[in-house]
């Protein structure tokens, strides 16, 4: 039975070539418009998220604020100034955190030889590697537990300042000058985008132990506390113990909202996955009315395809065919009809993609549009999407060609 479906494609489409290549070349395109939207849109979307979490990796940045509220006999509007003492106190008591770390930030001068820039200098401890994703570059390391321990004076650098300093030579192991003051250099940051950020990019950060930062100059407040919770899923859980320890050390209400101000990754996470689905499902809604249209067409062509055949479709029924085997004629060669343009549309769409994938991304608009991604999901909603187009366009003029009268049929012209 199939194959004699498959003879009678072949050749109904041997006798009609150019309304057939038409048909296709409108699945193929709709097959095109939706791959590309869906690979362009994941791509994109991927891109943002990469660059969220190069700002901050599922972190919560706590800075000392203003009471807004009378608290045991305590006026409002009181200072909260946060302390070093802080980050170990919340990492004693609380267990929903994964790691913390206290950050001190200054603006430095880095001097090498006759040259000489003002950046922005952060005093860290090792566990902000992980969760601001400043990871090293080959040949060189992030700061360490002895560093801060021994107060080591190492540096940090950001990829984008070491350039300006040291052009095409290798600064790790170099000595540069901070503030008058010789460092050695330990390690340089790999390239990353940033979509967020907080008084300039990473890439332009100069990076030392705590201890070191808190020695050299003075410091006794620092400037914010970065804490990663051992569950994204515990953000709650975290704040709340927040405000209950540091209330009660500071003495200002666990429900004063402006005594800390907390700057959530998390929570910016979760928005920005909500946009980039609703990007999605936008893009989609465009290609998937694309290839709607070409289905429409599909079923037009076999519309026309039943009026040609109803002589033939007449025989067929008076000789015996029963009315399921006219049903699956149809509704087979739509179901074809769709399925080779949409292999050739899968084709020419990996192409592209393969093709723009190799494109540098590192400068312009490409390192913020992300390279597209064919997913295994896109390839499978596609395939689900051309089916039922398929088994749509063949089914009513499928359904129309098996309630032809055969006695009505042998006389029609």
């Amino acid at each position: 039975m199939w194959l004699e479906l498959l003879k009678d494609f072949f050749l109904d489409l041997k006798a009609h070539r150019t309304r057939a290549m038409l048909t296709l070349a409108a699945i193929t395109w709709g097959t095109v418009a939706v791959v590309l939207l869906l690979s362009f849109g994941d791509g994109l979307g991927t891109q943002m998220m990469n660059g969220l979490l190069n700002a901050g990796d599922r972190i919560l940045v706590v800075y000392g604020g203003e009471t807004g509220m009378v608290h045991e006999g305590l006026p409002k509007g009181r200072r909260i100034r946060l302390l070093e003492e802080d980050a170990e106190l919340l990492d004693r008591i609380v267990p929903a955190i994964d790691m913390i770390s206290p950050q001190y930030r200054k603006n430095i001068t880095l001097t090498y030889g006759k040259y000489s820039v003002t950046t922005e200098c952060e005093g860290v401890n090792p566990f902000f590697e992980e969760m601001r994703r400043m990871y090293p570059a080959a040949g060189g390391r992030f700061l360490n537990e002895m560093d801060v321990v021994l107060q080591r004076r190492v540096l940090f650098l950001g990829e984008v300042i070491a350039k300006e300093i040291f052009k095409d030579e290798d600064p790790v192991g170099k000595t540069i000058l901070v503030d008058g003051v010789p460092f050695t250099i330990i390690g340089i940051m790999q390239k990353k985008i940033q979509t967020s950020m907080n008084n300039g990019p990473d890439t332009r950060r100069a990076i030392i132990p705590y201890s070191t930062f808190k020695t050299s100059y003075g410091s006794t407040f620092v400037n914010s506390i970065v804490i990663r919770p051992t569950d994204p899923g515990k953000q709650a859980e975290v704040k709340s113990d927040l405000y209950r320890i540091l209330g009660r050390k500071y003495k200002f209400s666990p429900d004063d909202e402006r005594a800390l101000g907390i700057w959530d990754f998390i929570e910016g996470e979760k928005i920005s996955r909500r946009i980039g689905l609703g990007v999605s499902i936008f893009l989609f809604s465009v290609g998937f009315l694309t290839l709607l249209i070409a289905g429409v067409g599909v079923a037009n062509v076999m519309y026309v395809v039943v009026k040609e055949r109803t002589r033939e479709i007449g025989i067929k029924m008076a000789i015996g065919a029963r009315r399921r085997y006219i049903l699956a004629q149809f509704i087979f060669e739509a179901l074809l009809l769709a399925a080779l343009g949409g292999v050739v549309g899968l084709a020419i769409s990996y192409g592209i993609v393969s093709v723009v994938r190799l494109l540098p991304s590192d400068d312009g608009a490409m390192q913020f549009l992300g390279k597209p991604i064919l997913s295994a999901s896109t390839t499978l909603l596609t395939t689900g999407i051309l089916t039922l187009i398929g088994l749509l366009a063949g089914f009513f003029p499928a359904r129309k060609a098996a309630s032809v009268d055969p006695v009505e049929s042998l006389r029609y012209e």
